[in-house]
């Protein structure tokens, strides 16, 4: 018995660190504030900083600056009418707006942490006369995955001032958008990504995380 017990242990021994060569090295990511900034500064609204492989999942970090939005009317129409092959969310219709246009993503939660100015933000309710991210377009690729962008209205719709300092967190599927930015809103926005459907090696081609 203890002979065979030996030759267990030599055996978990021999397997144990052959199994754990098969894995990943797993490292810390450090961003600092000026690769933020340095990203924030450059054209666009929303600039993926980083998009990595943190085991059980993708993790994205991004910044996205938005400047000032005139507060829309709730009444107003969900736009033009989306091709059949494009259309998600409900279809337009006989359904209250809340004035907002947004997006909704059918992976990727997101957490927003705002870093400068304030706005009103919307969320929940549905997209309503919505269009599909196209494959190709940097939402789908790079940014969030597929995703449902129109008019945000129906039922659930919860409307917030928010400040610097303060933190949202949109599961996916739930709809977001600005209703009204007096100035600018500049926000990080953590993406866990479970699904992969984003790169897990993206870096934005202006920094170097090393």
């Amino acid at each position: 018995m203890k002979t065979a017990m030996r030759g267990l242990s030599l055996a978990l021994l021999l397997v144990i660190p052959a199994a754990l060569q098969g894995q990943a090295q797993m490292s810390a990511t450090y961003i600092t504030k000026e690769q933020v900034d340095a990203v924030n500064a450059l054209p666009g609204v929303d600039r993926q900083i980083i998009s990595t492989d943190i085991g059980k999942l993708n993790l994205a970090v991004g910044i996205i600056h938005r400047g000032a939005t005139p507060a829309a009317a709730p009444t107003a129409g969900a736009g033009n009418p989306v091709p059949a092959e494009q259309a998600c969310g409900l279809a337009p219709g006989n359904v209250p707006l809340s004035g907002a246009r947004g997006i909704a993503h059918n992976h990727q939660t997101e957490t927003y942490i705002i870093v400068s100015g304030a706005g009103t933000l919307v969320t929940g309710g549905q997209i309503v006369n919505g269009r599909a991210s196209a494959p190709e377009s940097a939402v789908t690729t790079t940014l969030n995955g597929p995703s449902c962008s129109g008019a945000i209205g129906g039922e659930g719709v919860v409307t917030r001032e928010v400040k610097v300092g303060d933190i949202i967190i949109i599961p996916a599927t739930v709809p977001h958008g600005w209703l009204a930015i007096s100035d600018h809103v500049d926000y990080l926005s953590v993406r866990p990504d479970p699904d992969r459907v984003l790169p897990d090696d993206y870096v934005h081609p202006e920094i170097e995380i090393n």
